[in-house]
């Protein structure tokens, strides 16, 4: 028996998709598994031997909902039966459990950049994740991470020793996320109104906060544009509060080409129409975005600090951003992509192969070992 808490099981979006995963698989090969949470997948509700445990997160407020969530997962961790393997995400639930870090908010000030009420909110919302993180990790006789770079991080900023760290790398749907033949990629800039031989990039992200480093990728396409000659297409899929006034930002500046289309559920067919991934984050633990770029064989500007980078072999380094990457470098990585575009296409090859190697299951695996053996 199993229990795990988080916020979110959702086949959408980065640490809610691994959590679904795991879920699915713990359900398919260990019998009965409670999730506490405030949103679970119809399909994943649905399977035999999934208890669901849904706490309310009022008026759909993050912070409001967290400690409901954490006292629904401390109140099921007592009732649960003994021997019952016990994983929680971050500070969500019980300390001295597993835990499991997809995102260390010890490790990222947000930069929120528009009202001051939402301003407050998440300095508050900081605090408080703060002090629940550290009680959940610094208890934890296991911290499973999403990279090398989460591990580091779980240990320098809470002295959490390396020995009660282990890195289990996420998976992929190699279907779902298949490479695409210039054939197919033409088809799917068609079927979103991009002409097939025009240069496309996408951003995918959420726009929430500065994290993501929209605003770097935005003034770098600003820079591209007023120099002359750049003619790709942008897609921007991710919802937030900012999202509005980027789109709004890109209209007052005569942006052409530029598409800010919100939250998406069909990535991978966003993905189809790519020509290169741009994600210029400030802070990220792993990077799913990039990972399913990869997997569908789009090369990826990511900032060499991304969790997902430490994975990249050294003939994509020159598609790495340094760290505090500035809108130049970003431009200068795009012009370094758009000289020759088919050879960055073709360098992923290998590192694409091996991703989709590794799928969610192999990671649900890996995960359900790493807890039964601590």
């Amino acid at each position: 028996m199993w229990l795990l808490a988080t916020g979110d099981f959702a086949a959408h979006g980065g640490m809610d998709r691994a959590n679904h995963a795991l879920a699915a698989w713990l359900a398919a090969n260990d019998g009965d598994v409670h999730l506490v949470a405030h949103r679970v997948d119809a399909d994943l509700a649905s399977l035999s031997g999934v208890h669901v445990h849904l706490v309310p997160r009022p008026f759909g407020a993050h912070l409001v909902g967290a400690p409901l969530l954490r006292g629904a997962a401390a109140r099921m961790t007592r009732e649960m039966p003994a021997g019952t393997r016990i994983l929680m995400n971050g500070g969500n639930g019980a300390c001295g459990v597993a835990t499991w870090i997809h995102y260390l908010h010890a490790a990222y000030v947000p930069d929120v950049a528009v009202s001051l009420r939402t301003r407050v909110s998440a300095s508050a919302g900081r605090r408080y994740y703060l002090r629940r993180e550290a009680a959940a990790l610094r208890a934890a006789p296991l911290v499973i991470c999403n990279s090398r770079r989460t591990a580091a991080d779980v240990q320098r900023h809470y002295g959490v020793a390396p020995a009660k760290t282990t890195v289990v790398y996420y998976g992929i749907d190699g279907t779902a996320f298949a490479p695409v033949s210039a054939r197919e990629r033409q088809e799917a800039k068609q079927a979103l109104g991009i002409e097939p031989d025009r240069p496309l990039a996408i951003f995918i992200g959420a726009l929430g906060d500065r994290r993501k480093g929209f605003d770097l990728l935005f003034d770098a396409w600003r820079m591209l544009a007023a120099r002359g000659g750049w003619d790709a297409a942008l897609l921007v899929a991710g919802a937030g509060v900012e999202r509005d006034a980027w789109a709004e930002r890109a209209r007052a500046e005569g942006l052409r080409g530029v598409h800010v289309l919100g939250f998406r559920t069909d990535v991978a067919r966003l993905l189809a129409a790519a020509d290169v991934l741009v994600h210029p984050a400030r802070y990220e633990a792993y990077g799913l975005g990039v990972h399913e770029a990869i997997c569908r064989g789009v090369p990826a500007i990511v900032s060499a600090a991304a969790g997902v980078a430490e994975r990249f072999p050294s003939a994509l380094a020159p598609l790495l951003l340094p760290e505090g990457a500035t809108a130049e470098d970003v431009a200068s990585a795009l012009t370094r992509w758009s000289a020759r575009p088919g050879d960055w296409r073709a360098a992923v090859g290998e590192l694409s192969a091996a991703l989709r190697a590794r799928s969610w299951d192999d990671m649900a695996a890996d995960v359900a070992r790493a807890v039964e053996a601590a």
